[in-house]
């Protein structure tokens, strides 16, 4: 079995509002018309062939986001969304100006890629990413165990 790529991923948020604000107008995803049949509340986002499907939490029976990951959010070490961008500076210019918290990073990652993490309104730990060269060191330690 080959999988070319992830189509999208569904999350169950509280705050539709919130959600919107959040990734179409800080993250500048663009929301697309979800089907006519769909009689729960909810949006979709794009950006690129990439879909997030945003369900609100009051018309469905499962969880928001993820509790408090404590000092995993500083080095991602739990469950996230990530998203490659060609340009993180500018990602980490835009999140300040709209005043959301850098968790954890810049940081190497240790393979060429450098990396900062956030929560969105729900709690969902976001991911972004850049390529910046094929060198394998200078990345934090991660240690699941660690406080």
């Amino acid at each position: 079995m080959e999988i070319k790529t992830l189509a999208h991923m569904g999350l169950v948020v509280k705050d539709i509002e919130k959600t919107r604000w959040f990734y179409g107008t800080v993250l500048g995803m663009e929301e697309v018309p979800r089907p006519e049949q769909f009689r729960f509340r909810g949006a979709w986002f794009q950006s690129g062939d990439s879909q997030l499907h945003m369900i609100l939490a009051e018309d469905t029976v499962a969880p928001t986001g993820f509790e408090d990951a404590g000092n995993a959010v500083k080095t991602g070490l739990a469950t996230h969304i990530a998203f490659e961008v060609p340009d993180l500076d500018a990602v980490v210019t835009r999140l300040k100006a709209h005043d959301v918290e850098i968790k954890g990073g810049p940081m190497p990652r240790g393979d060429g890629v450098v990396q900062v993490y956030l929560h969105d309104p729900d709690g969902y730990m976001v991911e972004f990413f850049q390529w910046v060269g094929d060198e394998a060191a200078g990345g934090p330690t991660r240690d699941p165990f660690s406080g």
